[in-house]
C-alpha cells in the first residue's frame, strides 16, 4: 500500500473533484450522505468510495467530457433533508444526486428532485421505487432473504423466528417477504417488533425486546436495524450471552458495523448481502488497491453500503453517456436495455425492478467475514 496516499476527504464541504480543477462547465454532483445520527458510521467510507470514483471519472475526463465537482450534503434521518435537497438544487444547481441513506430520506429527497435532475439512490432496499428520474441499484430483500432463510432453516432448523426492525418502510417491507419466505421453508414467526430509529450510540432502549426475546427463546431472529442500532442490539446480544441459542441474519450490518459489534458479540451472526470486503473476485481485488492506493492503510473500512456510493457515480457516467444532451426528459426515462457499468459487484441494470448482481451469505468470525454461499 503506498506510503504517500492522499488524506481521506472530508465529509462535509468537500465541493472539489479531487485534482483541484474547476470550471463553469464542471458536472455539479449532489452527495447526500448521513454524517451523524444512527447512520453516521457510514460517512466516511461512503465519502472515501464516492470520491475515488469521482477521481478515476476526472481523470478519464469527466461526464460526457465535463469535470466532476461534488457539493456534499447531511441525509441524516435527523436533519433538515427537505431543506438540503432544496438548496443543493436552487442555490447550488446541481446536474444530479448520488444518495447513500435511509429509504425514508430518500422518499424526502425524490419530492423535491422529481423532474427536475438524476438521483442515483446506492444501497440495498426494499424494492418497489418507479418514481421517474430515481435509479435504486442496491440489492433488495426478495434477492437477499429469500435463499438465505431457506439455508439457515434447514442447516439450523431454526422454525421459530423473530423479527425486530426500525420503524419505517425498508424493514417493514423486508419482513412482509420474510414471513412469506419462513412460510414456504416450514417456519413460523413467532414475533414481529418495531423500534423507532435512534439518536446514536447508545440511545435506543432495547431492554423490553431482550425481555420478550429470553421468554421466548426464537430459533432465529431477523434483524433490520439500522446504523448504530444495529451495533447496539448486537452488543447487548452479546453481552447476554443469546449467541449459543439463537442464530441472527441481517442484511445490512456490514464491515463497520462488525467491527464496532465487538469480536466477543458476533457468534452465530449471518449477512446477506451483495458486496463483502473479503470476496476474492478480481473487480474486487482491484478496487480494493486502489482504494487503499489512494488512501493508506487508516482508510475506512470497506463495506457494501460505502463501496454502493462508488458504483453509484459510475451508473451516473454510463447513463449520462447514453443520452446525448442532459435534457430532463432524457434523463428520466428508464434505459431501454441492460448496461453494464464500473461496478464492483457487477450489476446488470434495465430498470429499477429489472437488474441482476450476485447475492452473497457471509457468516462472522470475529471482526471479519466469512462468505459461505453465493446464491445468484
Amino acid at each position: 500500500m503506498a506510503s504517500s496516499a492522499k488524506s481521506v476527504p472530508a465529509a462535509i464541504h468537500c465541493a472539489v473533484d479531487g485534482k483541484g480543477r474547476g470550471t463553469v462547465r464542471d458536472f455539479r454532483v449532489g452527495l447526500f450522505n448521513p454524517n451523524d445520527g444512527v447512520a453516521g458510521v457510514w460517512g466516511p467510507s461512503t465519502m472515501a468510495c464516492a470520491m475515488l470514483a469521482i477521481e478515476e471519472l476526472n481523470d478519464a475526463g469527466g461526464i460526457c467530457g465535463r469535470m466532476i465537482r461534488s457539493h456534499c450534503f447531511s441525509a441524516d434521518d435527523e436533519a433538515d433533508v427537505e431543506f438540503n435537497a432544496q438548496h443543493a438544487l436552487s442555490t447550488v444547481r446541481v446536474d444530479a444526486i448520488v444518495g447513500m441513506h435511509t429509504s425514508s430520506v430518500r422518499n424526502i429527497i425524490k419530492k423535491v428532485a422529481y423532474s427536475k435532475v438524476p438521483y442515483v439512490y446506492t444501497p440495498l432496499y426494499e424494492g418497489g421505487e418507479t418514481t421517474p428520474g430515481v435509479y435504486a441499484i442496491g440489492e433488495t430483500p426478495d434477492k437477499q432473504l429469500r435463499p438465505a432463510i431457506r439455508l439457515l432453516t434447514e442447516r439450523y432448523r431454526a422454525r421459530r423466528w423473530m423479527l425486530i426492525g426500525n420503524d419505517y418502510i425498508w424493514p417493514r417491507k423486508s419482513h412482509a417477504l420474510a414471513k412469506a419466505y419462513l412460510a414456504e421453508s416450514g417456519a413460523e414467526v413467532i414475533s414481529e417488533q418495531y423500534l423507532h430509529i435512534g439518536q446514536g450510540p447508545g440511545r435506543q432502549n432495547f431492554d423490553e425486546i431482550f425481555e420478550l426475546i429470553e421468554q421466548s427463546l426464537p430459533d432465529a431472529i431477523l434483524i433490520s436495524l439500522v446504523g448504530q442500532d444495529a451495533i447496539d442490539f448486537n452488543r447487548q446480544f452479546g453481552r447476554l450471552k443469546l449467541s449459543t441459542k439463537i442464530i441472527r441474519l441481517s442484511c445490512a450490518i456490514e464491515e463497520n458495523g462488525l467491527l464496532a459489534i465487538g469480536a466477543e458479540n458476533t457468534d452465530g451472526l449471518f449477512v446477506s448481502s451483495g458486496y463483502f470486503a473479503a470476496l476474492k473476485s478480481d473487480a474486487n481485488m482491484s478496487f480494493k488497491e486502489r482504494y487503499y492506493t489512494r488512501y493508506g492503510e487508516r482508510a475506512p473500512t470497506l463495506n457494501a453500503i460505502g463501496q454502493s456510493t462508488y458504483e453509484g457515480m459510475h451508473f451516473l457516467a454510463a447513463l449520462a453517456s447514453r443520452t446525448i444532451s442532459f435534457g430532463h426528459e432524457e434523463w428520466l426515462t428508464s434505459v431501454d436495455k441492460p448496461f453494464s457499468f464500473c461496478s464492483v459487484r457487477g450489476i446488470d441494470y434495465r430498470s429499477n425492478g429489472y437488474s441482476s448482481a450476485p447475492i452473497y451469505l457471509a457468516e462472522a468470525h470475529g471482526h471479519a467475514f466469512r462468505v459461505l454461499n453465493h446464491f445468484i
